[in-house]
Order: C-alpha cells, then structure tokens, then sequence
C-alpha cells in the first residue's frame, strides 16, 4: 500500500468517525431515555452517511494501481495438487522381453499406459496378446491402444480384433480408439490431453490414412491440439507410431508438414515406435532463424534448448520408446539428424528394453526412462510451465 492510499484511508476512516460522533453518540447523550428504535434508526443512518460519504470521495492522484494477478480458473487452482501418472512403450512381441517390460510398468503403478503400436508381431494372436498384458496388469487396466504398421493392414495381427480385448477404459474419450483419439485425464478438471494418431502406415488396401496438410485428419489433428489449448489443459501430449527424427533407418513416416505442425503448435512431447531404440530429441522450436525443420538435417537454430530442465512453451520433445519387448535396431552416431538429439541407444549402443515414466502436475512433467531387468540405461528430463 502506498502513501497515497494510506492518506486516502485516514481521511475515510476520519469522516466516518465525525459522522458516527455526530448522528450517534449526540444523540443519545441527549436522549438518554429513549427507545432503544431510535439508537438502531441512528446508527443505521450513521452506517449509511459513512458509506456514502466514503464512496464520494475523489480517487487518490498519483499513477495507477496495477491490477493484481487474477487467480487461476475453477478448471485449474494455482494450487492444484493433482497429478497423472502414465508410461508409453510401443513394439512389444510376445517373448521374454515384452513380459519383462509388462513387469516394470506393473511395478510402477502408473495411471494409464499408453501403447505405441507394434503389438504381437503375430497373425491370430490377438489373444493370446491381450491375455499376456491383462495376466500381468489385471483386466480393467487402462492399457490404450494405437495401431502400428505391423497390425494397421492386418498381416500380424489385426487392431479392431486387439481393441475388442483391450478395450479402452478411460472416459470421454472422443474418435476411433486404436487409430485415432484422444482423451482428457482426469476427465474432471483435465491435466493432459492425450491425442494419438496414425500417419505414415498402410491400412487395408495398402494405402495409409491422409494426413496431408488440410486433410480431414489434419484438420482433426489441430482441432485436437487446439481444443486442449482452449480448454485451459496444461499439457498436451501427442502419440502415434511411427517417428519423424531417427538415428535408426527409417525416414520421416508421419510427415515433414505434420511435424512441423506439431512443433508450430508447441505440442509438449510427442511420443513414437517403431524404431526398436530409444531416443530423445532437443527441445526443438520454429523460429524466423528456423521457419521449417526439414528430416534428415540438424540446424542449431532449430533448437531451443539442449539440457534435461526445459521450459513449457519454448518447443517440443520427441521420443521414440521402440524397446517394448520385441529386439532392437542399430543407431548410427554419425546420422545427419545427430545433432537434434540429446540421448540415444540401440542395438550397438548399451541396447535396452524399458519404458517410459511419466508423472506431472499441474506446474511440472517429469519423465525418466526406467528398464528391465537386466538393462542398466537410463535418461531423465523435466518441463516447467
């Protein structure tokens, strides 16, 4: 409080004090006997006067107050002591290593598990898939579905058949669970919204689904993204199969536009498989010194910054958890999109299986890489709003 105010104040409370003297106390010192009526009649006249005379008053000179920092909406209190815990794998097989990867993620207890395609490797094994996953993590667990190339067109396996089994279990949830949805968790007052999409792999016909910039599935894309935006969620996280950036031998699948559109949007991780490694980009960012990221390049100016402790809304992180269960493939140190990453590993490269584990609040996203038994690598990064 200024002294401007503060002198305000002190004649306010003066004024009042006259007025109360005057049209209260007088009185009854001359009226000592009177109905105890006219005291209250006095004193609600008193109240009154002081409020009006109060109201009257010219606004104090000097420069404006600054308006206090609004408090945060209904939907989400600065104080929100929330969180949702969720890990992310995809290209899992039904061997040894799947259920090693199946046991950590029971371990861990996490809220939902998001599946990043590559399922069993496997023409009719749906079930016995399903079976595996609900045998180590109970039957109503969310374990969410998106489809990866090697069930998409049905020649391992078929994704309505594994959607039927492991159906999805979280409310709301808004498109065709398994090829392209998303969901906002907790459904009351929402910390995430989850959107997954399937780009860049055929379906039944050999054609893959159209992403293309206008599309349909672009427009609902970033209506998704958009939408969450709107809604005051504070993060947004975007899955699907195939990765855009790799230090393995696959291309950009999803899309160079799509990508970027990701980016432009400031999406605050997008998670990926299909490369059976784990890697994790830089925060990376479009910028006037970087209008487009462009697959197979490693521009400085398209990075935002490189350390593990990143800012909400400087850029977005990719990471591809390809090390569900189902083998590994080679990482080349000397690839052209190198520089982009920050952490990586393969099958030549202290290979590992493991998920990813994720816990964030309304203020923060913390995630680490944790692995089976038997593997020993780890990474860890954190974004603040």
């Amino acid at each position: 409080m200024n002294a401007t105010t503060r002198r305000f104040l002190r004649r306010v409370f003066a004024f009042c004090r006259a007025v109360v003297k005057t049209a209260v106390f007088a009185p009854m010192a001359a009226r000592a006997a009177s109905a105890p009526a006219r005291i209250w009649a006095a004193l609600s006249w008193a109240t009154l006067i002081c409020l009006a005379g109060s109201a009257c008053q010219a606004a104090p000179e000097g420069p404006p107050v600054q308006p206090q920092e609004q408090p945060a909406s209904e939907e989400q209190p600065a104080s929100d002591s929330r969180s949702v815990h969720f890990t992310a794998a995809g290209d899992i097989g039904l061997g040894g290593g799947a259920k090693a990867v199946l046991d950590v993620i029971a371990g861990l207890k996490p809220d939902l598990n998001i599946v990043l395609g590559d399922l069993s490797y496997q023409a009719g094994a749906e079930q016995a898939f399903c079976d595996m996953v609900t045998k180590k993590l109970g039957q109503d667990f969310p374990y969410e579905l998106i489809t990866g190339n090697h069930e998409s067109d049905g020649h391992d396996g078929d994704i309505g058949k594994f959607a039927q089994c492991l159906p999805n279990r979280l409310p709301g949830l808004q498109g065709t669970y398994g090829t392209q949805w998303y969901v906002d968790v907790p459904r009351d007052r929402p910390l995430v919204r989850f959107i997954l999409i399937s780009p860049g792999i055929d379906f039944p016909g050999g054609q893959p689904l159209d992403y293309s910039q206008g599309s349909n599935r672009w427009r609902w894309t970033e209506s998704a993204i958009d939408g969450a935006r709107a809604a005051n969620i504070p993060w947004t996280v975007v899955g699907m199969h195939t990765p855009c950036f790799s230090m393995g031998k696959y291309g950009c699948q999803p899309g160079e536009r799509l990508t970027n559109m990701l980016v432009s949007k400031n999406v605050d991780l997008v998670l990926t498989g299909h490369q059976h490694v784990y890697q994790r980009t830089r925060q990376l960012r479009l910028t006037e010194r970087c209008p487009v990221l462009v697959p197979g390049e490693a521009r400085n100016d398209c990075v935002a910054d490189s350390d593990n402790d990143l800012a909400q809304g400087q850029g977005t992180v990719f990471v591809t958890v390809g090390v569900g269960g189902a083998g590994h493939h080679d990482v080349q140190a000397d690839d052209p999109e190198a520089g982009l990453f920050a952490v990586w590993t393969g099958k030549n490269s202290d290979r590992t299986l493991g998920t990813l584990d994720v816990r964030l609040t309304h203020a923060r996203l913390e995630a680490r890489f944790v692995p089976a038994a038997g593997f020993t690598f780890t990474d860890a990064f954190a974004i603040e709003r």
